[in-house]
């Protein structure tokens, strides 16, 4: 019977983390139909229902949320109790789960990925890009990568990027066919491509002009949340961009996007930092990750 019933608790705080029976399903490795039974026979032993469901959605109810909330302590010193053998280990091992952006999953992380894995064979890497900010410890993230301007004060942060560059670009076909901007208020009158960082707004197209920073209001025929998108948008003739340098540094060498305003200066903007809770004891494969990003990073 605890054995069935810890089986229960973990499918629970899986769909209640992950807001999903599908997500939760295919982390629990679990068919869905499997994931919904085991949820049913939770509530119907407990007497109360746990989650609200509709076609498109899962939430907790007020059962849930209180149940929840007593679940994640036991959680994390089970994790604890784990974590506690990798002093028997020669190497760390365990489970690391990351958030981050983009573009330092891309350009940041992606050139390391073989070599940590080579060097630390016993530790997998989960990571999920995404441009919204996330509660690393309600998603129960191991780690995360922001900017480092937002970063909540109770947080522990090692920086790993230098200020970010952005670069205004646009395909030659498109300059051709609308003209070529002489100065940032001569962007009103062209199609620019928007990149929406999350539901909080847009990356805003700032200039330094006399000294000071200047933001220019841009519309345009395209908004995305994915930057490569920008700039794949940007090579077909859509529009003006605004991103990211490093994610079309090649495509400006080679001609295939040309600079925008080359004249006009813009702002750099904060570096990534890698960050955790305070409040948790680091794993050892946390450990060896921050280290590793510290060795090669400043490499």
């Amino acid at each position: 019977m605890r054995g069935t019933r810890f089986a229960e608790l973990s499918a629970f705080v899986a769909v209640a983390e992950l807001s999903s029976f599908t997500k939760a399903a295919q982390h629990l490795g679990l068919s869905t139909a499997t994931l919904s039974q085991t949820i049913r026979a939770l509530e119907e032993g407990l007497g109360v229902r746990l989650l609200n469901r509709t076609t498109r959605s899962v939430s907790l109810t007020d059962a849930g949320e209180r149940l929840l909330a007593q679940l994640r302590p036991l959680l994390d010193g089970f994790d604890l109790a784990i974590e506690s053998l990798n002093t028997f280990r020669e190497k760390p091992a365990g489970h690391l789960k990351l958030t981050m952006p983009p573009p330092v999953a891309r350009f940041v992380l992606r050139p390391l990925l073989a070599q940590f894995a080579e060097q630390f064979p016993e530790i997998t890497l989960e990571i999920s890009a995404q441009s919204a900010l996330t509660d690393i410890v309600a998603g129960r993230y191991d780690a995360g990568i922001r900017v480092s301007s937002r970063l909540a004060k109770d947080m522990i942060a090692m920086r790993i990027t230098d200020s970010l560059r952005y670069a205004i670009v646009a395909a030659p076909a498109y300059l051709a066919r609308r003209g070529l901007p002489q100065e940032p208020a001569d962007l009103h009158a062209h199609s620019c491509i928007r990149l929406r960082l999350s539901v909080s707004g847009f990356i805003p197209w700032k200039f330094v002009i006399h000294g000071k920073t200047v933001e220019v209001e841009v519309e345009g025929p395209l908004v995305v949340d994915d930057p490569e998108l920008v700039a794949i948008a940007a090579l077909d003739g859509i529009g003006i961009a605004y991103i990211d340098e490093d994610y079309v540094a090649p495509m400006i060498a080679d001609g295939r996007l040309v600079r925008v305003l080359a004249d006009a200066v813009l702002p750099t903007t904060d570096g990534f930092s890698l960050y955790y809770p305070t409040r948790r004891q680091n794993s050892a494969a946390l450990r060896a990750f921050t280290d590793f990003l510290r060795a090669n990073l400043r490499r």
